[in-house]
Parts: structure tokens; C-alpha cells; sequence
């Protein structure tokens, strides 16, 4: 199959904002491997036996529990055990799993700044895909300027899923993605922006980039993300942010 090209992220250590809560939160990483690119409709096509129209743009209409689905299964095409059983719309995380998985949220925004304090990496124009570019479609990966991991495309082009629930006490179970796609503009297009959406739901500008690195995970907890805090999160009520609609529980 059409290789995936992982980079070696450095541990380090990253400032998550959630402009709801007006909170900050700082996470210590491990190192831990991911996509240098987005995953392609060429590597969709070859893993889930699917059609590939435009080979080398990024996989999109792609659901956050397909994007799981392929991850098990490029897990056991390399031979790897995979990191998530999936039953149903439910899946677990095997925090020590050494298979392809998504990003936590706070391994994406480490990797996207690559060092960066900056709303972006490096100029808009250069680094990412935007409405600005005046495209109405996904574009090939690697066709602007990488950040200094390496990584492509990380902002800009598509949205990327992450395996991090967005807000638990008011959007149930959705899942957030990252980075801003090919039809946002500046606003939307920057390393600290969070979106979200449902599981099952799927769009034509969001993807998704795979990584490895099994952890301890004896407390349930890896890389900025933990069950305990999900459900703490889950209990919590406050205002709606400003334009968004909860999703309906039970449909």
C-alpha cells in the first residue's frame, strides 16, 4: 500500500485554551510518532477497500468512527495490535496499544506549533490551504510550506479529527477536530481553534491524521487526555457557546 509517512514528535509540553470555559490547562507529552501527512483517499481506498477518485488529496467524508476503523485496520495490515475496540458507537482506547490511532487533542496542537506560541507556524499564505486561496475543493497534501516537525498541512486544507471529546456537558458525545479546512478564513485557520461534531457524522472538509505510541495506562490517562476527566467534564453545566447548537441525545 501507499506508505504512511510517520515524524517522530519530541516529548514536550503544550498550553490548551478552551474559550468557552475561559480556562487554560498545560499537558506534558511523551514523544510519540504522527502523520507527516493527512491520510489520503489512496491510502482510505487500499485499507477499507474503497474507490479513490483523487489519490492524492486528503481522505474526506469521513466519519471520527471510520477514522477509527482505519486505524484498527492499518493496525493489523503492519502487523500491530490494534489501539481501540469498537463496539458499536462505543470505543476504547488500549492506552498501551502500539497501533495507529488518532491524535489526543493535545498531541495535534503540540505538533501543529511545532514550537510556535503563534496562531500559526509560519505565514498564512505559505503554510495552508485557506479561502483566500479561492479553491472549493480539498488540494493535494504537501503542496505548501511544512512546520519545523516537518508536518504538512497541518493547518489549513482539511479539518483534522482528534480522538478528544469536544465538551461533553453540552455537545454528549461529540468529537473535536482541528486546524481549519480550505474554506475557512484566517479566524477559523489557527493552531488553538476547536470544532467539533458527531461520531457518525462526516464532512467535505474534515480528515484526519493518524499517529502511534502506546503509554502506561494504568490510570486510565495519556497524553492530556483521561476518562476520569471526561466524565467530570460530562457533569458540569454552563452557558452554550455563542452560534452553536447541542446535538439531541438520543438521535
Amino acid at each position: 500500500m501507499s506508505d504512511v509517512d510517520l515524524v517522530a514528535i519530541p516529548a514536550g509540553a503544550v498550553r490548551l485554551h478552551d474559550a468557552r470555559r475561559k480556562s487554560t490547562r498545560d499537558v506534558t507529552l511523551e514523544s510519540f510518532e504522527l502523520g507527516r501527512y493527512p491520510v489520503t483517499e489512496e491510502q482510505v481506498a487500499e485499507v477499507l477497500g474503497v474507490t479513490a477518485s483523487h489519490p492524492r488529496r486528503p481522505a474526506t467524508d469521513v466519519s471520527w468512527l471510520r477514522a477509527v476503523r482505519f486505524c484498527n485496520a492499518l493496525s493489523e495490515w503492519e502487523g500491530f495490535d490494534t489501539a481501540y475496540r469498537v463496539d458499536g458507537d462505543e470505543v476504547t482506547w488500549h492506552l498501551d496499544s502500539e497501533g495507529f490511532r488518532l491524535p489526543t487533542e493535545a498531541e495535534w496542537e503540540y505538533a501543529c506549533r511545532a514550537g510556535s506560541t503563534a496562531a500559526h507556524y509560519g505565514p498564512l499564505p505559505d503554510v495552508a490551504w485557506t479561502s483566500a486561496d479561492g479553491v472549493n475543493t480539498p488540494q493535494p497534501i504537501g503542496g505548501k510550506l511544512p512546520n519545523l516537525f516537518g508536518l504538512f498541512d497541518t493547518l489549513g486544507n482539511v479539518w483534522e479529527w482528534c480522538w478528544d471529546l469536544l465538551d461533553p456537558a453540552r455537545y454528549d458525545d461529540y468529537r473535536v477536530f482541528r486546524g481549519g479546512g480550505f474554506a475557512d478564513d484566517a479566524w477559523s485557520v489557527r493552531a488553538g481553534v476547536r470544532r467539533g461534531g458527531g461520531p457518525r457524522m462526516h464532512h467535505e472538509d474534515v480528515g484526519f491524521r493518524v499517529a502511534r505510541g502506546g503509554f502506561d495506562g494504568s490510570e486510565a490517562a495519556a497524553q492530556g487526555w483521561s476518562a476520569r476527566a471526561d466524565a467530570e467534564r460530562a457533569a458540569v453545566d454552563g452557558a452554550l457557546p455563542s452560534g452553536w447548537t447541542p446535538r439531541r441525545r438520543g438521535r
